[in-house]
């Protein structure tokens, strides 16, 4: 089923092409760019919140962090949470079309159908992460939705369409996610992919900015040394036995 979806994607040559996977687009109408890794694992995403502060959120195959909009870092390397965005930064990626360069496992769950339609379901997990469910179109072999399983609670599903060429390849150009945890679906529409390969750098956490240097203080006057009483009073002796020896002036 892998080589029917990449075969109608853009084939082999096509998919082995990509150094990078760059979006540009909106998530719930604010906008969001994510750059992710083909090679190995990476995954940047920038999110400009209501207040138009940024959220940014990244992975570099060991751990996860984030810069919350306040200027707060955190993160985590281990938990559920962690299998949650491994999985994201292998999918975003299309890490499935490249077995070879990710260790995973995977399984064919048979044909279901949805909406009138029938599809191959493969369960595809990269190792340490979340699995999920990929459901490609019988007839067409294009990927049309996935279902998250990270045993936390509700499956999470992701409905991708409005395929679009970029290059050599097919790509989703929107992207809907429902259940889990959100409340209500949550859209994300691109304007804009490109496959420039990234700066492994963005997917680690930032090191902190150095400290301001504090400005220098204003020069302070040093006083003078008070003149020694002993000295002051010598010169003074001086000054006068020499009025004494010159004597007074005479005029001719």
């Amino acid at each position: 089923m892998l080589d029917k979806a990449r075969a109608a994607s853009g084939g082999a040559a096509g998919w082995n092409m990509l150094r990078g996977v760059h979006e540009v687009g909106e998530e719930g109408g604010q906008p969001v760019e994510r750059w992710a890794d083909p090679l190995r694992f990476g995954l940047r995403q920038e999110t400009q919140t209501d207040s138009g502060a940024k959220l940014i959120q990244g992975y570099n195959g060991a751990a996860e962090w984030r810069i919350l909009s306040s200027g707060a870092a955190t993160g985590s390397d281990r938990g559920p949470y962690l299998a949650k965005v491994r999985s994201e930064a292998f999918f975003s990626a299309y890490g499935y079309f490249y077995p070879s360069r990710f260790d995973l496992r995977s399984s064919h769950e048979g044909v279901r159908q949805h909406q009138g339609r029938s599809y191959e379901v493969l369960r595809m997990q990269p190792a340490g992460g979340a699995p999920r469910d990929m459901w490609f179109d019988a007839r067409t072999g294009m990927l049309a939705r996935m279902i998250e399983h990270d045993g936390q609670g509700a499956p999470e599903t992701i409905e991708v369409s409005d395929y679009r060429r970029v290059g050599s390849v097919m790509i989703p150009f929107r992207i809907v996610t429902s259940g889990g945890d959100l409340t209500a679906p949550r859209e994300r529409v691109l304007k804009r992919v490109d496959f420039q390969p990234a700066d492994r750098a963005i997917f680690s956490l930032p090191p902190p900015a150095p400290p301001k240097a504090e400005p220098a203080p204003p020069p302070v006057a040093t006083p003078a040394p008070p003149f020694p009483l002993g000295l002051l009073r010598r010169r003074r002796a001086d000054m006068l036995g020499g009025l004494r020896t010159a004597g007074p002036s005479t005029r001719r």
